[in-house]
């Protein structure tokens, strides 16, 4: 009887020390600060749109290309955006995946799990978290005319007239004892983005 005692205590003082590790790791991640860095590799309908810096430097090729997917049943905006969390805490903070909602201009645009471990170093270290975004414009932007569609692609990639506002919900996810465990709540990170 005492040991069956003994291995109930030391069993809840395990779960008491996880718990506590869970609460500590999640409060060291949601000290994080994240921000929108950067949008690399747009591509609008397979023509690399983020050399461009005004309308007037599309090829005639790259034109037809765009104009013909435009005329077809999808219009696909693809690119990566990469996401910089700096750590201030002085442990290390982690992440096992994050589920992400991408929105352009306030409209929901993608949504998707980036499954890579994430380590961000403590005392000000920072990550990159690449995110791979592939969405169809014309499903994303249903009842918006050719040429707002048209321009929200260049937009992003800062040849249009208007800057791009990002946002990000992210919610972050950690492992304890093999126990996937998701923040409370998502983590809104937002920046605009143009050729300037």
């Amino acid at each position: 009887m005492k040991k069956l005692i003994v291995i109930a205590f030391a069993l809840m003082a395990f779960s008491s020390c996880d718990v506590l590790q869970q609460a500590q790791q999640m409060a060291t991640l949601a000290k994080c600060d994240f921000r929108l860095k950067t949008v690399d590799n747009t591509s609008l309908a397979g023509v690399n749109i983020q050399r461009i810096q005004h309308l007037s430097d599309v090829n005639l090729m790259d034109a037809a290309r765009i104009t013909t997917a435009y005329a077809g049943k999808s219009f696909p905006l693809t690119f990566t955006l990469n996401v910089e969390a700096r750590n201030p805490n002085s442990g290390t903070a982690s992440m096992q995946r994050l589920d992400w909602i991408l929105y352009i201009d306030n409209i929901e645009m993608a949504t998707g799990t980036n499954t890579q471990p994430i380590s961000i170093p403590g005392n000000q270290g920072t990550a990159i978290i690449p995110l791979q975004i592939s969405t169809d414009l014309k499903k994303s932007l249903t009842g918006k005319s050719g040429d707002a569609i048209l321009n929200f692609g260049f937009n992003l990639a800062g040849a249009g007239n208007t800057p791009s506002r990002i946002t990000l919900k992210a919610k972050p996810t950690i492992s304890i004892s093999g126990i996937q465990v998701s923040y409370p709540g998502y983590i809104s990170v937002s920046k605009e983005f143009s050729s300037n």
